[in-house]
C-alpha cells in the first residue's frame, strides 16, 4: 500500500476543525501535519506570497487578492470562519461620541485596509448607509498580505510606535474596526448601536453570514497528488457534520459550490468596488481549480 503524502497544514482550532486536528477523523489518502500559527492571520501573507504550506486557512479577501495576482494557490469551497460585521466598528464614547451618520471625514483605524472584516464593514457603510470609503480617512497599521497591493490615497499609515486600540482609547482616532480581538470595555461602543437588528436585516436580504476565512491549497501539491483535494474536502465535511447543531437555522460554516456561489459573487463585486483586486475575477474562475480535481 502506498504511503499517503504528508501535507503541512495551518488551520485554526474551531469546533469543526478539532476532529481533524485531534485525529478523530482521518484519511487514507493524505496525512495532515498541523503547524500552529497564532494569531492565525500571521500565516496568510507567507501562504499567499510563498506558499509555505500545502493546506492553509486564509482570509477570503487575501485569497481573492492572491487569485487576482495569479498566485499558485486555490480555494476549497469550505468556510472555516464567518461573522456578522456591523458590531465590529466601534468608537470611544468617553472622547468623541460618533454614530454612522457622523462618520464623514472621520479617522477610522483598521489593522490593514485589505483586512476582510474591514472590507465587509466598508461595504455595509457604503451600500447600506451611503458612506463610501474615500469619505473616511483610514488609518492603517499593516500593509496588505499581497506585497504588490498598495493602499488607496485615502489611507494613512500610522506611525510605527502606534497601535490601534491605544489610539482609540486616547482619542487619536474616531473609530476602529476589529474582529476576533474586539474589546469588551465600557467606553468602547458600536458605531451602529442597533447592529444586531441591522445584521438580521442584512442576513434576511442576502441569506448568508459574511465570510471571513476559507481553506486554500498549494496548487503544486494538488497537481502532484490530485486525489488529496477531494480527500481534504471530505475531512472538512466530516468535521462540520460532527459539530452541526440540529436546531441551528443559520449556517456559519457553509460548504460546497451551491452555498458559496452567491457569497463569493457578492464579495468579488465588493472587492472591485473598493479597488482591491489586480484584475477582474469571476466566481467560475475562483472555483475552476477545485473543480478540475473533483
Amino acid at each position: 500500500m502506498t504511503t499517503p503524502p504528508r501535507f503541512k497544514t495551518i488551520l485554526g482550532s474551531y469546533p469543526h476543525t478539532l476532529p481533524i486536528k485531534s485525529g478523530l477523523v482521518t484519511s487514507d489518502i493524505v496525512t495532515l501535519n498541523f503547524e500552529d500559527v497564532k494569531p492565525i492571520h500571521k500565516a496568510f501573507k507567507p501562504m499567499a506570497m510563498s506558499q509555505i504550506a500545502d493546506v492553509s486557512e486564509m482570509a477570503i479577501v487575501t485569497y481573492l487578492q492572491a487569485k487576482s495576482y495569479n498566485k499558485p494557490i486555490f480555494m476549497l469551497p469550505f468556510v472555516v470562519a464567518s461573522r456578522f460585521q456591523q458590531g465590529c466598528i466601534i468608537h470611544n464614547a468617553a472622547h468623541k461620541p460618533i454614530d454612522v451618520r457622523t462618520l464623514y471625514k472621520a479617522r477610522v483605524g483598521v489593522r490593514s485596509y485589505s483586512q476582510t472584516t474591514g472590507v465587509w464593514v466598508r461595504a455595509i457603510l457604503q451600500n447600506t448607509y451611503g458612506i463610501s470609503p474615500e469619505q473616511i480617512e483610514w488609518i492603517t497599521f499593516d500593509p496588505a498580505h499581497l506585497a504588490e497591493y498598495e493602499d488607496p490615497s485615502w489611507c494613512t499609515r500610522a506611525p510605527d510606535n502606534k497601535t490601534l486600540l491605544p489610539m482609540l482609547r486616547s482619542g487619536e482616532i474616531d473609530a476602529a474596526i476589529l474582529g476576533n480581538d474586539l474589546p469588551n470595555e465600557p467606553n468602547l461602543k458600536p458605531v451602529i448601536p442597533n447592529h444586531v437588528d441591522a445584521d438580521e436585516i442584512w442576513y434576511n436580504k442576502h441569506h448568508f453570514v459574511p465570510i471571513n476565512h476559507i481553506i486554500v491549497m498549494k496548487l503544486e501539491s494538488a497537481n502532484t497528488y490530485p486525489a488529496t483535494v477531494s480527500a481534504i474536502f471530505d475531512l472538512l465535511m466530516q468535521g462540520k457534520a460532527m459539530t452541526k447543531k440540529a436546531d441551528s437555522i443559520i449556517d456559519y460554516i457553509p460548504a460546497g459550490l451551491e452555498k458559496l456561489y452567491e457569497p463569493i459573487k457578492l464579495l468579488i463585486s465588493i472587492c472591485e468596488q473598493q479597488k482591491l483586486l489586480a484584475r477582474k475575477l469571476s466566481v467560475d474562475e475562483v472555483f475552476e481549480d477545485f473543480l478540475s480535481f473533483m
